[in-house]
């Protein structure tokens, strides 16, 4: 190609959580000159719409492509299956038939059987992590040693991780349900951990977090898992470098302006702000104590509070407690539904985050600089408060999904002291946060994306082989 840099479809998995930072990424891609076709989903096509105003037509593209049929959350390995199914056929096709067509395949983790697809087109594939580096050697290890757990009902059995550093140790209802009940004789479970082992034969993997926060683990998968040093650290990526982030993923429920004037009449680190991620709805006890603690306690915050719908009041979901808001009404700011947590959280108001520690919102934590107060729920969440508590310093545990609730005059107290200017944890986050910053202003991240972008455009387009 002459102007523009090679030519890469990037596949994000079609949920906002891996969506929104592949975005993000594909943006600082394109500022490099590189051509990207990005694969969505009608559902997701509006999260398109800040990239396809800021670049030209002639760099960006869409390939749109069918959504799976609707399938129940938690069943992740029939989804997967699902959109395998539906998609890898459209993407043979198209690839096919272009004259040119992308020299890689840029897709997410969850989305391993595109090496598969990657190595039919004789094509290089590239992972890309939008959690942390040590949550993908968790998986890894997981999969690779295929975990048994003698009775799955066994909560507080304990499983511990030599091979990964530190050798971290978990209750086993911290350890994701697929892995605590996986069976050989189930397709679905079977198929997944085949997917995910498939990012092995990729030939790089993408990580948004930065050096500083995560060496041992990128170093620990250079040489254990991949055995090469085709691994970037370009994060974290946050919609940054001319996109706008009061918009990023969806349109607030409230008027922007009256949230920024209302944080504007706060003093400097005085406001907390609580929000348990986009999909997680608190259960009745969950909203009982969040919300008892915060009145209680008597801080000022903004809370981002997911409502049920009525399904699931039913199944003993929580709804805010009635006259919540009129007691609260001066010091404590809601918004019901999405929110700009990214714009929120650096605003100087904003010193503490009651958090689920989903990795998008851990990495925006740590980029704000503020005290976070860990509530992780499932996932990777577990293994992201380790690294918060244990590991940096710049978390307080609060509580641990429905296994550990706490009462709610623990949860005042905690909140009171996560605004006190003298812990350790504030000045280790602020520490934290500009090196951070510095990793993508001319730092390690900064430098790993060059290098991404330059092997990128040294891969020669495709003679139906995929060597190295």
């Amino acid at each position: 190609m002459s102007a523009a840099g090679q030519h890469i479809l990037v596949y994000p998995f079609p949920t906002s959580g891996h969506f929104i930072p592949f975005l993000d990424l594909t943006h600082r891609l394109l500022n490099r000159r590189l051509t990207v076709t990005v694969l969505v989903t009608p559902n997701n096509l509006h999260l398109l719409d800040p990239l396809l105003t800021r670049h030209a037509s002639s760099s960006l593209h869409h390939l749109l492509l069918p959504d799976m049929d609707p399938l129940p959350a938690p069943n992740l390995p029939a989804r997967l299956r699902r959109l395998r199914d539906l998609h890898y056929p459209a993407l043979l096709q198209w690839f096919q038939s272009l004259t040119s067509p992308p020299v890689a395949i840029f897709s997410d983790f969850f989305l391993g059987w595109t090496q598969s697809l990657a190595s039919e087109l004789g094509l290089r594939r590239i992972v890309f992590s939008p959690s942390s580096s040590f949550s993908y050697s968790l998986n890894m290890s997981l999969c690779r040693e295929s975990l048994r757990i003698d009775d799955p009902q066994a909560e507080n059995q304990t499983l511990s991780f030599p091979d990964i550093p530190n050798s971290p140790k978990y209750p086993a209802y911290q350890i994701n349900s697929i892995y605590r009940t996986y069976k050989d004789a189930d397709p679905d479970k079977e198929f997944y951990r085949r997917n995910w082992l498939q990012n092995l034969e990729s030939w790089g993997v993408v990580f948004n977090t930065f050096s500083d926060l995560e060496a041992i683990y990128i170093d620990h998968l250079k040489k254990e898992i991949m055995g090469h040093d085709r691994i970037w650290a370009v994060g974290p990526v946050l919609g940054d470098d001319g996109l706008d982030t009061t918009n990023r993923g969806g349109s607030s429920s409230v008027p922007f302006q009256d949230l920024v004037a209302w944080l504007d009449s706060r003093d400097d680190n005085s406001v907390v702000y609580v929000s348990f991620g986009s999909h997680y709805v608190l259960t009745l006890k969950q909203m009982d104590v969040v919300a008892s603690g915060l009145e209680e306690s008597g801080v000022n915050f903004v809370w981002s509070v997911r409502e049920p719908k009525a399904s699931q009041v039913s199944r003993d979901h929580g709804v805010i407690p009635d006259g919540f808001e009129d007691r609260v009404a001066g010091k404590g700011f809601l918004i019901k539904g999405w929110a700009p947590q990214l714009a929120v959280l650096r605003h100087r108001a904003v010193g503490a985050f009651l958090t689920h520690c989903g990795w998008n919102s851990t990495l925006e934590g740590i980029a704000a600089g503020v005290v976070m107060l860990t509530w992780p729920m499932g996932a990777d969440q577990f293994t992201n408060t380790k690294l918060l508590v244990d590991e940096c310093g710049v978390g307080i545990r609060v509580g641990e999904s429905t296994q550990n609730i706490p009462e709610s005059s623990t949860l005042a107290r905690m909140l009171v002291e996560s605004l006190d200017g003298s812990r350790a944890e504030r000045s280790q986050a602020k520490m934290l946060s500009e090196e951070a910053l510095n990793a993508v202003n001319g730092g390690t991240s900064d430098n790993d994306l060059g290098s991404l972008v330059k092997a990128i455009n040294e891969i020669k387009p495709s003679t139906g082989s995929n060597k190295i």
